[in-house]
């Protein structure tokens, strides 16, 4: 499989849905069915796949690599004002993250998935390895309506997943965080 990087279209004042995945989370012999790629149809059907991956690079489902990213994305609005979080969930081999960008989305991704993979692989003893898959999914939000089913889309995903009963119990999401301020 070739990999090649995609134009990445971001409209101003336009929330944005990002994902991405771990490297090596997504093996080139499982791919989304042919003719589902121009559809929403490929990413619910790789979302699924990694929600059900007992496989691969799990790093994310052990407290300490997932609190690094959370406190990552959570500092790039308290601290940085990159973007305004909306929602987030830290899944065990992906990041769902819903926001309202304050500047170029290329540049906090950069920023926010380089910061990650250092202090990830610091902390797991995989220093040089590649940590994140360098394409993310992302997805301009058309309306208030697409932005409300996005953002229950991200923090059902644990509850989907069988990792939690309600959103608010799985700890490494927006819902959690709500509901323990």
């Amino acid at each position: 499989m070739q990999y090649r990087r995609l134009p990445h279209i971001y409209p101003e004042d336009r929330a944005l849905f990002f994902t991405w995945t771990l490297h090596g989370s997504l093996p080139t012999s499982r791919l989304p069915p042919p003719g589902s790629w121009k559809s929403g149809k490929a990413f619910l059907w790789t979302d699924r796949y990694l929600d059900s991956a007992s496989k691969g690079p799990l790093w994310l489902g052990k407290p300490g690599p997932a609190e690094i990213v959370e406190a990552a994305i959570l500092f790039g609005d308290r601290e940085l004002k990159s973007y305004e979080v909306v929602a987030y969930v830290v899944m065990a081999n992906h990041v769902h993250l819903l926001v309202w960008p304050r500047a170029h989305p290329s540049q906090f991704l950069r920023q926010l998935k380089g910061f990650t993979a250092r202090e990830c692989n610091k902390l797991l003893g995989l220093t040089g390895q590649p940590f994140w898959q360098r394409e993310s999914y992302d997805r301009w939000v058309r309306d208030e309506r697409e932005l409300q089913r996005i953002t229950h889309y991200i923090e059902a995903n644990p509850v989907r997943a069988g990792l939690a009963k309600t959103p608010e119990e799985f700890r490494w999401s927006s819902a959690w965080r709500r509901a323990n301020p």
